[in-house]
């Protein structure tokens, strides 16, 4: 019986990597096909709907997220691109496997940032030109931009990720609140 209930907590731990597995190889693959199809800064640009809602344009970002960090020198970029980011998420990762405070639901979501983490950090250290992006997305005028920066699956992934990992780290704080 105790073996058993230490393969279930196994089982239960090691799954949700399944999500990490498939960001990883959905994003590798989609940058593969942009990289092979598609030029880099938008020389063919495809309408995915005829409305210029989504657009798929290959553009490639050697920063981070809004090409924060665009005019650093190489070697920082490395440092706070490559590095750090490795870090982060061995400690992410580390802690997953070390605590009993995370839910079901908020162990896929770290899975899903950490496969997302996985899969921009491959293009850091593998594509010199940077992180392959290719997702386009029309952003009505909002916060004054016309299209949301560029991004891809991976950039996808945490961003998603985070937001159920936050909304499920904050739902039950709530719900005490309620009860009182």
């Amino acid at each position: 019986m105790f073996g058993q209930k230490m393969f279930n907590k196994d089982k239960a731990l090691f799954t949700p990597f399944i999500l990490t597995a498939l960001v990883v190889l959905l994003d590798q693959a989609t940058k593969a096909f942009i990289v092979r199809h598609w030029p880099v800064q938008g020389s063919f640009i495809s309408d995915v709907f005829g409305n210029d809602l989504l657009i798929f344009v290959h553009v490639r970002n050697p920063a981070i997220a809004f090409s924060i960090g665009y005019g650093l020198p190489q070697p920082w970029r490395f440092i706070l691109f490559v590095i750090v980011p490795i870090a982060v998420l061995i400690l992410l990762t580390w802690y997953y496997f070390h605590t009993t405070e995370f839910s079901r639901p908020q162990r896929w979501a770290i899975a899903g940032i950490i496969g997302g983490g996985i899969g921009n950090i491959s293009d850091r250290i593998f594509r010199p030109d940077g992180v392959v992006d290719f997702i386009s997305v029309r952003f009505f005028g909002i916060f004054g931009l016309e299209r949301w920066p560029t991004f891809n699956v991976a950039d996808s992934s945490v961003v998603v990720c985070c937001m159920i990992l936050l909304y499920t780290m904050l739902r039950p704080q709530k719900q005490a609140l309620e009860e009182k």
